[in-house]
Parts: C-alpha cells; sequence; structure tokens
C-alpha cells in the first residue's frame, strides 16, 4: 500500500522550495510558472546578523511544522501560561494562609484571574487521568503529560464538550472554561504544574524545549533538507 505523502519546503536567501517525499516532480524550468513558489512557504527569520534555514515538513496525519537545519522544531511543546488573565492573584508558596479556610497550608499552583467563561487551554499534549469535581478544586481537569510533568487545571465553570477520562488532548485546545466552583473567592484559573508527581511553580519551572525530529522521522528529514538545499 502506497504510504501518504510527507512534504517538506526551504526557505534559503528569502527563495522557497516545495516538494513531496513520496513522488518528487522534476525540476520546473524557469518559464514553468510553476517554478513560481507560493508566499505562503516563504520564511526568512533573522537573529541579528545570523539568517537560519527553516525547512517545513508534513508528517503522515498532514500536519505541518517547521525545523531547523538539524531537525529542531520551531514550536514549543509546552507552553507556560493555560489562559489570557489579567493578573495573577495568588502565587505559588509552601506556605500561606487560605483565604476560604483561614488556615496555613502550600498553594501548589497559581491563581490566574480571569472573567467566567474564558477558555482554557492545554499547555502541553496528554491524556486526561481525572476529570470531574473534588473537594476544594471544584471542577478540575488533571492531565497526564509526557513524563514527568502533569497538569492541574482547577475552578472551572465547566469542561469543553466530549472530554473524558483518557481522551487525548492538544497542546493549545480548549479544555474547559474559568469558573470560580469549589473554594474560590471569585472566577479564576487554578493552575498546577507537577514533576515527578511534586508540584513547582508554573510560573518558573522548567518546561520542555522545541520537540526534534528522531528515528526514522528525523532520516527522512535530514534526506529531504539536504536534497532542497542543493536545490537552492
Amino acid at each position: 500500500m502506497r504510504s501518504p505523502a510527507r512534504s517538506i519546503s526551504a526557505t534559503i536567501c528569502g527563495r522557497a522550495v516545495r516538494s513531496a517525499s513520496s513522488s518528487i516532480p522534476p525540476v520546473p524550468r524557469a518559464r514553468d510558472r510553476r517554478a513560481k513558489p507560493s508566499r505562503r512557504w516563504r520564511r526568512a527569520v533573522t537573529t541579528g546578523s545570523t539568517s537560519h534555514d527553516l525547512f517545513l515538513y508534513r508528517n503522515l496525519q498532514g500536519k505541518a511544522f517547521y525545523y531547523t537545519r538539524e531537525g529542531t522544531s520551531t514550536t514549543p511543546s509546552f507552553s507556560r501560561y493555560p489562559l489570557a488573565f489579567r493578573r495573577v492573584s495568588s502565587n505559588f508558596a509552601l506556605r500561606r494562609l487560605d483565604p476560604v479556610t483561614h488556615r496555613w497550608q502550600s498553594h501548589d499552583g497559581v491563581d490566574l484571574a480571569a472573567p467566567t467563561g474564558t477558555p482554557v487551554h492545554a499547555t502541553a499534549r496528554g491524556t486526561v487521568a481525572f476529570i470531574g469535581r473534588q473537594t476544594g478544586y471544584g471542577r478540575v481537569i488533571v492531565l497526564h503529560n509526557p513524563a514527568p510533568y502533569q497538569t492541574v487545571f482547577a475552578h472551572l465553570s465547566r469542561f469543553a464538550k466530549g472530554l473524558h477520562r483518557g481522551s487525548r488532548v492538544k497542546r493549545g485546545q480548549v479544555i474547559g472554561y474559568v469558573g470560580s466552583s469549589g473554594w474560590a473567592t471569585g472566577p479564576h484559573l487554578h493552575y498546577e504544574v507537577r514533576v515527578n508527581q511534586v508540584p513547582q511553580n508554573p510560573l518558573t519551572v522548567a518546561l520542555p524545549g522545541k520537540s526534534p525530529l528522531d528515528g526514522a522521522e528525523r532520516k527522512r528529514f535530514a534526506k529531504e533538507a539536504d536534497r532542497l538545499t542543493a536545490l537552492l
């Protein structure tokens, strides 16, 4: 069975070339109208006096991402913030006076104030480990992200439709909406990042870098990148 086409494009010195790795057409002649690349494939990245070559690689699922010559994605695999918020209403703390229980205890995440109904996004791909109600947290979602990370989203007003335990989510996917369920004094998102089950400060914890290609995907990418570089 013929495998789906992967495609890759390169932008070097302001010129772009795109080809399909499964069936590569001959290089068009200068008079051929197809020789003019589409503007949507043009990407010029310059840092100071250094220029960078970016290659667009389309995987078997048809999703395209830009990669550097070394096969490192330009898209981060883990976002710092899960929503557009107004302010940090309560910081991560090993010990604080809880405004609801009036007891001194740890605050294992950060509270991000936002209007009720503000969309909450998954900060990394993962699997829903828990979705429902818990004392204090109210409506809460717990995601198992790539090891050793786990994220928690609490005080939600409602969950995204169709989400259930075992659902797989993507980074940036809407999973719920800001509310004030559970022990909350106002609408906000309580957000936690756990590393090896230990709560960390979501605003400062070291997060995974940009995902590189590896294995067979890395070899396919390198082959196409070399070929396109030679064409340019």
